[in-house]
């Protein structure tokens, strides 16, 4: 046994005001990561928010999520609006706009954004996913096929908010234009010809 007042028993209460100091470097870190987070979703929720709004004017339907009653507040639904102070931006992990159009198999056509890990890396992606038609499994019946194009997938530290809204406002260009023509290729071609294929998954 140690002697009384050694060394050794003071290895405990060491080790103790070690860790409570890590805990609150941790602490600070994650808090600054979710500040920041927070402020970037906030103008990415009020860019996906505003390019839903673009359609709505030539009556193309997109529904998003996270739901619009959650982290904005309307006088007049939808077009006069504001964020709401009290939504926890910092939380949100993914962000999406999903064509409702049921001509030319747009239903489900999907602008997604969201986050991941990656090892120590924070990243975030951009795809487009879309149908590309349905298939019959012996034992699960009728699904759908998706594809996906990978737009963008950058460690978040990385991330430059001028080079998404220059490529947003191409994709967004596109996919407006192929509603006005009423051909969904116009999107498609414009995709399988600037960005890599991600993916194919399935849905019931």
């Amino acid at each position: 046994m140690a002697a009384k007042g050694s060394k050794n028993e003071d290895w405990f209460d060491n080790l103790d005001k070690e860790l409570d100091k890590k805990t609150a470097q941790a602490q600070k870190s994650t808090g600054a990561e979710s500040t920041q987070k927070g402020d970037l979703n906030r103008t990415l929720m009020t860019d996906f928010w505003k390019i839903l709004l673009r359609f709505e004017k030539i009556n193309i339907h997109f529904s998003i999520e996270p739901a619009d009653t959650q982290f904005a507040s309307f006088e007049k639904y939808p077009y006069e609006w504001s964020l709401k102070e009290n939504f926890d931006f910092g939380g949100i992990n993914q962000i999406q706009i999903v064509d409702r159009t049921r001509s030319q198999g747009r239903v489900g056509d999907t602008l997604k954004l969201r986050y991941y890990n990656e090892g120590d890396n924070h990243n975030l992606r951009l795809t487009f996913e879309f149908c590309e038609g349905e298939h019959y499994y012996k034992y699960s019946g009728w699904k759908r096929m998706y594809g996906q194009y990978i737009l963008l997938d950058t460690p978040v530290k990385k991330f430059d908010l001028d080079q998404f809204h220059t490529l947003l406002a191409e994709v967004v260009r596109q996919w407006y234009e192929s509603h006005l023509k009423h051909d969904r290729n116009v999107m498609l071609q414009y995709l399988a010809g600037t960005f890599e294929k991600g993916e194919t998954f399935t849905q019931g």
